[in-house]
């Protein structure tokens, strides 16, 4: 083994240390016994037993799941529907078009927080609404959108138009043919944006903190509030599970991608 081998694998193995230690310190201090943070004395499952025992996160966490699910379901319909107009664009106003949609995704997110707020302050005050569940569903809806449009689009030029003109010479109409033949062709792109805007919309701490208001939170804004008081082992327990949830999440993401790829390396061979 060369010696450029052995230092681009001693620099890859830093990378990787220095990116997922703390995560393995965070789990490993969640079975702690005590609630020492630098002395591992002992195993126990008894801050997870503590944490599904707290209201507070709880009702974070049901809060969160709800509106992820309710804002990627909203989220994947209409960005399907965008990127099936973006694709049927003509060059120019496609170009336009997606530079536009990338602006969210560059954008930074306090930005974005703040003045979502601002707009959700001044239109809820003129028909006498709070903020709350409604405001924050619709800054998720909107910070997904995007990422939807990304993954969708690709599978739609990946996909067969003839199939498409096809189910129309043979008596469908648009309705029917999308549905028949275009929806299983871009299904891989659609459950990919899905899952995707699940675990963003379900880890999202800046926009929500903004737009959520007092009567609803989510989970990070709660997690946030424990932090800035003493943190305790429930904590690492909960950080844990969310690490957990947000890895399988990316590894059905993964492995749906990688079973597209190689499908559609054996349409083409």
């Amino acid at each position: 083994m060369t010696r450029k081998k052995i230092s681009s694998k001693l620099y890859m193995a830093l990378v990787f240390l220095f990116l997922y230690a703390p995560i393995v310190v965070v789990i490993v201090f969640s079975f702690n016994a005590t609630k020492s943070r630098t002395v591992f004395t002992g195993v126990t499952l008894k801050w997870y037993a503590q944490l599904f025992q707290d209201e507070l996160i709880m009702k974070s966490l049901r809060n969160s799941l709800i509106l992820a699910f309710s804002s990627s379901v909203i989220a994947t319909v209409i960005g399907t529907a965008a990127a099936l107009a973006i694709s049927r664009m003509k060059k120019k106003a496609r170009s336009v078009v997606m530079n536009i949609t990338y602006l969210p995704v560059v954008n930074s997110e306090i930005v974005t927080g703040i003045s979502l707020m601002l707009l959700f302050v001044f239109v809820f005050g003129l028909i006498g609404l709070q903020l709350g569940f409604v405001s924050v569903l619709i800054a998720h809806i909107t910070f997904n959108i995007p990422y939807v449009i990304l993954n969708v689009l690709p599978k739609l030029r990946q996909a067969d138009q003839d199939l498409f003109n096809a189910a129309l010479d043979l008596g469908c109409n648009p309705g029917q043919a999308f549905f028949k033949v275009m929806l299983p062709e871009i299904m891989p792109g659609i459950v990919s944006a899905f899952l995707m805007a699940f675990s963003l919309s379900f880890d999202d701490f800046m926009i929500s903190y903004f737009t959520a208001g007092s009567s609803f939170q989510t989970l990070p804004v709660t997690i946030y509030s424990m932090t800035r008081r003493r943190i305790t082992p429930k904590i690492n327990a909960l950080f844990a599970l969310i690490f957990v949830l947000i890895f399988v999440l990316l590894l059905v993401i993964n492995i749906r991608d990688s079973r597209a790829a190689k499908r559609d390396a054996r349409k083409e061979s």
